[in-house]
């Protein structure tokens, strides 16, 4: 049952359920929590003010009318708000809230009139069709999710001369004599990675230097390009994850404690330290760069102009698709993180969407040149100055110093793969549904996290360090959505029939449901 008007303690009404109280009232307000957040597109909470809304915002326009407050819009009074950017300008969400009605005067919900009550109902059920229409469509895609070996675009790409499959293929590296790692089941994986090689120092441990730069200079940075594991196998309805070794057999590992039960305080040292080995192995074994085995070079000047110069849509799409490419094998080690295929197919989705590309951009740092601000990209190293036709320069800017922040905490693959974990799992994200289970198991990776960084005698406070890096990670993700919106209000075309089907489904999907569906308002 939904909280109904419950904005103030102080609201000056003495009968605010007097018309509540029949069964049909009832079951008319439990479905209200189908219709999303007006304001955000968050999940709703019921009607406050006058308008359904989700408990933030709320919170928000209560606080604003009690203390009468003014705003300003650092921007130009137009930010889009929705349940990723609502913090980021409060001018603009309270303009929203005072736009689709909300008011402290708005009547309750017991006191609709029937035309009122008729409008709501109408759009209880317009949701629902459109939740069992989209229920039809078959499962997520990212339950689905094609290997790299097989093609990521839609025919629509795959025909279009413009916007063709990405260059840097695995086949393509092969035919330019790069070194390719087999996958994990062929048998020649990487099991260690350098001492201290993670996200660290981004240059193979420290064993080159190279220039860069944009000059085009040979670098002694390694790479090795290892192919999507299978991810056929992420039909939760049928196929689980296979296992990383035998934990019953006699090599040296245990079973864990049941992950989604117990109190987390109880884990033994021994059982932390198998946990972060078990996750660390899945790291590695998902990871697009495993170790540094080849030498790759800086783009040249005139390449790096080929990339200026290229159609903002056409170099938007390239960069979908190299997120799309990377965000297959989070969803691969996803899979493989202890508890999380236990999880329910909800709760599955909801954090590969909200975490993907956040461990994406911690992942980053494996393939980062501090030195010259360079990161591998479409088979060279680029510096910010080759993204500048996507015509986001602070959003390219912020993403290159946080990859530098997050090289400067020299992480070894075993801690990186934790705090990647530990991204994944988080319980504060929006429409999970057993939040308590992913909270124990996000505490357990915070324990074998803590007990890694003890046990490689980091520093005081270097928890504290990477929990802020997440605040970070979230305004990056937030921005990446804001400019992304603003590309589609102008190429929308473009992102429907060339992006990445899997790229337009963790980005695009929600933003579109929710426009569609609050077109109507009706009388709220």
């Amino acid at each position: 049952m939904l909280m109904v008007d419950d904005d103030d303690d102080d609201d000056d009404d003495d009968d605010d359920d007097d018309d509540d109280d029949d069964d049909d009232d009832d079951d008319e307000e439990a479905q209200i929590e189908i219709i999303p957040c007006k304001i955000c597109g968050d999940k709703s909470s019921g009607i406050h003010y006058g308008v359904i809304t989700c408990e933030g915002c709320k919170g928000f326009f209560r606080r604003s009318q009690k203390s009468n407050a003014s705003y300003s819009c650092p921007r130009q009074k137009n930010c889009m708000i929705d349940r990723t950017s609502r913090n980021r300008c409060q001018h603009c969400r309270l303009q929203k809230c005072r736009t689709v009605g909300m008011s402290r005067d708005a009547v309750k919900f017991g006191r609709m009139s029937k035309k009122q009550r008729d409008s709501l109902y109408a759009e209880v059920q317009k949701h629902l069709l459109l939740q069992q229409q989209k229920n039809q469509e078959g499962p997520s895609l990212l339950l689905t999710l094609p290997s790299i070996e097989t093609p990521i675009l839609g025919e629509a790409e795959q025909l279009s001369p413009l916007y063709g499959p990405p260059t840097s293929s695995v086949t393509e590296l092969q035919d330019e004599g790069y070194m390719v790692q087999n996958s994990p089941e062929g048998g020649s994986v990487s099991s260690k990675a350098d001492s201290g090689g993670g996200g660290g120092r981004g240059r193979g441990g420290g064993r080159g230097r190279g220039r860069g730069g944009g000059r085009g200079e040979t670098q002694a940075f390694y790479l090795d390009i290892q192919p999507s594991p299978d991810q056929s196998g992420l039909d939760i309805n049928g196929i689980k994850p296979e296992p990383l070794s035998d934990l019953n057999s006699s090599n040296g590992f245990f079973p864990l404690c049941p992950l989604g039960d117990g109190d987390p305080s109880s884990l033994s040292m021994a059982e932390l330290e198998d946990l972060a080995q078990v996750t660390s192995q899945s790291h590695l074994e998902t990871c697009q760069f495993l170790r540094e085995q080849e030498v790759r070079e800086a783009f040249l000047q005139e390449e790096v102009q080929r990339y200026q110069s290229k159609p903002r849509e056409e170099m938007w799409q390239l960069c979908a698709v190299k997120i799309t490419e990377a965000i297959q094998y989070v969803v691969e080690f996803a899979k493989r993180i202890e508890g999380f295929m236990d999880l329910c197919q909800n709760d599955q989705i909801v954090l590969l969407k909200a975490g993907s590309l956040e461990v994406v951009l911690v992942r980053m740092c494996r393939v980062f040149d501090s030195q010259n601000n360079s990161v591998f990209f479409d088979g060279k190293f680029a510096g910010p100055d080759v993204f500048k036709a996507l015509g986001c320069d602070d959003l390219i800017s912020s993403v290159f110093d946080f990859a530098e922040s997050m090289c400067s905490l020299r992480l070894s693959e075993e801690e990186l793969a934790l705090f990647s974990a530990y991204i994944l799992l988080s319980a504060d994200r929006s429409w999970l549904q057993d939040k308590l289970r992913v909270e124990k198991l996000q505490q357990k990776t915070e324990l074998a996290l803590k007990h890694v960084l003890q046990k490689n005698q980091r520093e005081e406070g270097a928890l504290s360090k990477l929990r802020c890096k997440v605040s970070a990670l979230r305004s990056l993700c937030s921005r990446h959505s804001e400019n992304l919106s603003a590309f589609r209000a102008v190429y929308p075309d473009i992102v429907r029939t060339h992006f990445p089907p899997l790229y337009r489904e963790l980005f695009g999907g929600d933003m579109e449901l929710n426009m569609e569906l609050n077109m109507h308002h009706g009388d709220l």
